[in-house]
């Protein structure tokens, strides 16, 4: 017979072939299996491994290893972010529970709305500054105790511009006489109208009888209040690291626990409390040279504060801030830590030269050389001034006498009006020079 297209192969030779195809096939696909499978990134598609480049060895591998860094990274950012958030949390509630509120004078000040005067310029404030002289507690070594009652020892009325480009401080002395009104004492028994020494109104009906008045005395409307006591002080300007001051003659205070040497010095927060208050061992031992020698403290240590950067830089405003808000106790419109960041904010650009101090027009009186009385009509120029935000212009005592000398002897009267002049000084003093 002879072959045919359906006739079977002989199965020697098919087998043969047909074995050396699949053989073939086979190998060809397990060899391809294997270049898939390898977890070397190599792949073969022919003999000698030829066909698609190499991968790099490892390649898989380090692009896991980038991407669990990545997490890692990523990971401990967000927790450097939550801590550092959180510990400014913390710092904020901190400072803000250092404050207290004094409801009670806001309370009676209420009561007494109808007579308060009116703010006359919009934005202008102004903030009455009292250092209490209470002598309880940490501060009973620096002299005998009223009870419970206690003494304004310092009294500033401070006048922030509406433009925040001056600020003028105002000091009213303790021994002023002063009409003072009927104030409602801490039993709730109301005081009599009297005409008496200024600081008694704190130690008759607190702080609002203090504000009640100064609006009297100044027709200044008050917006805002703080009471700080000594502690507060002596902390500031340790937080400060000390404050430079020079003096012509040694002091030995033992009242004041104030020993100090003659000369260019720099004063720690306990030195600076015992030179702010000292009297009889310093100048003239009158309350107008300690007013004046209070005045050019704070304005030194505003000076300190703003040339070393202290309200720009948050590790050092801290301790400022620390010092002051336990100290303070303000009234509800300025008890918390964003009302005073906003307070010092629009404080922090005005030039040193532009914050004043000055203590109101006043001469002794005349039933009593011990005690001080307004001069008119110079103080109610001065309180109109600050009360329509007017500039007022400040030089040393000395200085102001030889202007007014001059002016007398000027006959000009064509000449401007001049801006108001009074005996004081301004933060850039240095006390060193003077």
């Amino acid at each position: 017979m002879t072959e045919s297209a359906g006739t079977p192969a002989d199965p020697d030779r098919s087998a043969a072939d047909q074995g050396g195809h699949n053989d073939k096939s086979q190998d060809s696909d397990e060899s391809q299996g294997e270049g898939r499978s390898r977890g070397d990134g190599r792949s073969q598609d022919g003999p000698e491994g030829e066909g698609r480049p190499e991968e790099p060895l490892g390649s898989d591998v380090h692009a896991k290893r980038r991407h669990r860094w990545l997490r890692w990274a990523a990971l401990a950012t967000s927790l450097f972010v939550l801590v550092a958030a959180g510990g400014g949390w913390w710092l904020y509630r901190k400072l803000d529970g250092n404050i207290r509120t004094d409801t009670s004078a806001a309370a009676e000040l209420r009561v007494y709305e109808k007579e308060r005067p009116v703010s006359v310029v919009h934005d202008a404030e102004n903030i009455l500054l009292i250092g209490s002289d209470s002598r309880t507690g940490d501060n009973r070594k620096y002299g005998r105790s009223y009870g419970s009652s206690q003494r304004s020892d310092t009294t500033i009325l401070l006048h922030l511009a509406a433009d925040r480009k001056s600020a003028t401080a105002m000091s009213i002395p303790r021994d002023l006489m002063a009409e003072i009104p009927s104030c409602h004492q801490a039993d709730g028994k109301p005081t009599r109208k009297q005409f008496a020494q200024f600081n008694w109104a704190f130690q008759f009906g607190g702080t609002a009888c203090t504000i009640r008045t100064v609006e009297r005395m100044t027709g200044i409307r008050i917006d805002h209040h703080m009471v700080v006591d000594f502690n507060g002080f002596k902390d500031m300007v340790d937080a400060v690291h000390g404050v430079e001051i020079c003096l012509k003659e040694p002091i030995d205070d033992s009242d004041a626990h104030l020993k100090l040497r003659a000369g260019r010095q720099k004063l720690d927060g306990e030195e600076a409390l015992g030179y702010v208050r000292a009297r009889k061992s310093i100048g003239n031992g009158s309350d107008t040279d300690r007013m004046e020698r209070q005045q050019r403290f704070l304005g030194a240590l505003v000076n300190k504060m703003q040339s070393n950067g202290v309200l720009l830089n948050p590790t050092r405003l801290y301790p400022v801030l620390d010092a002051a808000t336990k100290s303070l106790t303000t009234d509800p419109g300025l008890d918390s830590l964003k009302d005073l960041y906003e307070l010092v904010r629009g404080m922090r650009n005005v030039p040193t030269e532009k914050v004043q101090f000055l203590t109101v027009p006043r001469q002794p009186y005349a039933a009593d050389p011990n005690r001080d009385e307004l001069i008119q009509p110079e103080a109610n120029k001065l309180f109109k001034r600050l009360r329509e935000d007017a500039p007022v212009a400040v030089v040393p005592a000395d200085e102001l006498k030889r202007k007014k000398r001059g002016n007398s002897d000027s006959s000009d009267s064509t000449s401007p009006t001049p801006t108001p002049t009074y005996s004081g000084s301004n933060a850039a003093t240095d006390l060193c020079k003077r």
